[in-house]
């Protein structure tokens, strides 16, 4: 059977630690932890890396497509690998969570997240698709939401930073494991 992750961040050296990027950190995470490299495909506008996790095949996916560009790429994903979106969790950064807090949701509005309104419309409407609300919060009093989420994490979350990818990437396998409901029973806290 066939999962897909599906990281959320944006190209380029510029993004790549930015809390906007927290979806593809935690899939650096995971393609470490299981021997697993990224790379180009010409299936997708991205880069992607496997691994097999006992009767899964696990896909991971880091669009190459700016965060509000990335519906596309998530559409077309489910379309090579042949997965229903129950299948294929999307990994989204979440400045309204405490660093470190983990949240699995089956639905949900986009929130103002522009990768989500992306996935959002590339589905034709619909807010059903699952997804790990990674926290990277919280926002400052009166702070642009933009300029946050592009920034550098400060120096007391880079210090969380590292348990957090690994708590994600854990959740990440439980819910390929067990499913999303189980997954969030465990991990969803507060």
């Amino acid at each position: 059977m066939t999962r897909i992750l599906f990281g959320l961040g944006n190209p380029g050296r510029r993004y790549a630690k930015t809390r906007h990027n927290a979806g593809w950190q935690v899939l650096d995470v995971l393609a470490k932890r299981h021997g697993s490299g990224f790379r180009r495909t010409k299936l997708l506008h991205g880069e992607t890396a496997d691994f097999n996790l006992g009767d899964h095949r696990v896909r991971m996916i880091q669009p190459a497509s700016f965060m509000n560009l990335v519906g596309p790429v998530y559409r077309r994903a489910l379309q090579v690998y042949e997965a229903d979106v129950p299948e294929a969790l999307v990994l989204v950064d979440d400045f309204s969570l405490p660093m470190g807090r983990l949240r699995f949701r089956a639905e949900g509005s986009a929130g103002g997240h522009n990768g989500l309104k992306s996935i959002q419309q590339a589905l034709g409407g619909t807010k059903a698709y699952p997804r790990l609300k990674l926290g990277i919060g919280p926002a400052p009093e009166g702070a642009r939401w933009a300029d946050y989420v592009l920034k550098r994490y400060d120096a007391t979350q880079r210090r969380e930073l590292p348990e957090m990818l690994e708590t994600a990437a854990d959740a990440c396998e439980h819910w390929i494991r067990a499913g999303l409901d189980d997954a969030a029973n465990r991990y969803n806290a507060g």
